[in-house]
Order: C-alpha cells, then sequence, then structure tokens
C-alpha cells in the first residue's frame, strides 16, 4: 500500500510540474503574440509617416525652378500630350523678330526695367510678346518665392497655384545656361520637369545668383534680364520672405503692368 501511494504521490507531482510548465510557455507565448503585434503596429506606423515624407518631398520638389517647390523643377504649365511636341497654336517664332525687347514689367506699382532678347529665345519671347500684347498677364500674382540656396520670383499663372498657363503649351529649352548658373537679374520661363516642351506663361526672376541644376530637358529657357528695380524687388518683396507654404511670398505681389515694344 505504502509503495502504491508513493507512486500516485510521485505521478501527482509530475502532472503538477507539468501543468506549471505549459502555464509558463502558455504565458512566455502571449507576451511574445504581443511584442510581435506591437512591432508590427510600430513598424507600419514607420512606413506610414516615411510614406508621407515621401509623397511630401515629391509634390514639394515638383512644383517650380528652386524649390527648398526647388531642386528646379519648374511649376506645371499645361502637358504636352506627347514630349517633343507644341500643343494648341503657339504663335509664330518670327513674331520676336530676331531683336532686342526693352520694356517695363510692373509689380506692386514697383516697376520693373527689363530686355527681352528675341535672337537668342525666338519662340519664347515671340510667345511673351503676344501674351504682353493680349493683356495676359495684367493683374496676375507672383505665386512663387525660393529664398533658400536658390533665389526666385516666379510669376504669371492665371491660376495663381503653379499649374496654370495658356492655351498652348510649347518647347524646346532656349538660351540655357551651360553651367546651370543664372545670375541675377536673369529673367527665364518656368516649365514642369523633364518637359522640354511644356513652357507657357509662367516665368520667373533670379533676384540672386542662382545654381538650378538641369534635368532630362536641359535647363530654362533664358528670356532676357533684368535692367532696373531688382534691388527694390530684393527689398520690399523677397526680404519679407515665404509664408508657412513654404511657397508663396509674405507680401503679396501682382502684376500691375507690363510693357514691350
Amino acid at each position: 500500500m505504502a509503495s502504491n501511494y508513493k507512486l500516485e504521490r510521485a505521478a501527482r507531482e509530475e502532472r503538477g510540474r507539468v501543468r506549471s510548465y505549459q502555464a509558463r510557455r502558455a504565458v512566455h507565448e502571449h507576451q511574445n503574440k504581443r511584442r510581435r503585434r506591437d512591432n508590427l503596429i510600430a513598424g507600419g506606423g514607420l512606413l506610414v509617416v516615411l510614406t508621407l515624407i515621401v509623397i511630401a518631398q515629391v509634390f514639394y520638389f515638383d512644383g517650380g525652378p528652386g524649390t527648398p517647390e526647388p531642386t528646379a523643377a519648374a511649376s506645371a504649365t499645361p502637358t504636352p500630350s506627347a514630349a517633343g511636341e507644341n500643343t494648341g497654336e503657339v504663335p509664330a517664332s518670327t513674331l520676336a523678330e530676331g531683336r532686342t525687347w526693352t520694356g517695363t514689367l510692373t509689380l506692386n506699382d514697383i516697376p520693373v526695367g527689363i530686355e527681352l532678347d528675341g535672337a537668342l529665345a525666338p519662340q519664347a519671347v515671340s510667345s511673351t510678346i503676344s501674351l504682353v500684347q493680349e493683356g495676359f498677364y495684367n493683374g496676375l500674382n507672383c505665386h512663387r518665392l525660393t529664398v533658400e540656396g536658390i533665389f526666385v520670383l516666379q510669376c504669371g499663372d492665371p491660376a495663381g497655384d503653379g499649374t496654370g498657363g495658356p492655351d498652348y503649351s510649347y518647347g524646346p529649352v532656349e538660351n540655357a545656361p551651360s553651367d546651370n548658373v543664372y545670375p541675377a537679374g536673369t529673367l527665364a520661363m518656368a516649365r514642369t520637369g523633364d518637359n522640354g516642351f511644356s513652357n507657357g506663361s509662367q516665368f520667373f526672376i533670379v533676384y540672386e545668383d542662382s545654381t538650378i541644376p538641369s534635368d532630362s530637358a536641359g535647363g530654362y529657357t533664358v528670356l532676357g534680364t533684368v535692367t532696373s528695380g531688382l534691388d527694390a524687388i530684393k527689398a520690399q518683396i523677397a526680404a519679407a520672405g515665404i509664408n508657412a507654404d513654404g511657397v508663396s511670398p509674405v507680401v503679396p505681389t501682382t502684376i500691375t503692368g507690363i510693357t514691350v515694344q
């Protein structure tokens, strides 16, 4: 009887040890599952954050020459149906007459003297002259200012947000600097990144020497130069900086007049 009692007691103790082991294992597995779940959630959250950052950067750097909107991707003008094609009824390049045109671009009643080079950029100058003669630019705002690395004030978009233009687009790039350096006073055309046939009405004024990298379409068509008023643009518009959106100038800037002859 004593022997049977000892055997039963040993069996009970063994069953107890097994149950204890199984209980500890269940707790351990539950903790591991929870850690894996927490890690998955954390990893998923990190992935979402990284994705949002990438999306924000793609949006930010495709806004125009010189985002801090430029890695020099210009604000969008109407996108051609295919690269390498003009779209719509583009003014004849002969309108530029192969000569220098002079005029005044008035921004917030600041007179800015300009010269357009009809010999080196006949297509862009012809388009600009045509738009000026139509009164296209009157009342349009300068929607974009860059204040770090690349220093440009971008104007001429009827939509006011970098997406607008006339009812045509044209290319290719004309008269772009081979070294990607755009000196202060340069007046150049904005375009869509990697699309040399997306020039429209948007242009930018370089108010401090800037290096704007070329893309697969080349550089940016240089229309001409600012001959006077650049200091006023810097002091009265650029010096105030940009709004919290990182794009628009703090000082609302409007084209209150433009003439060429």
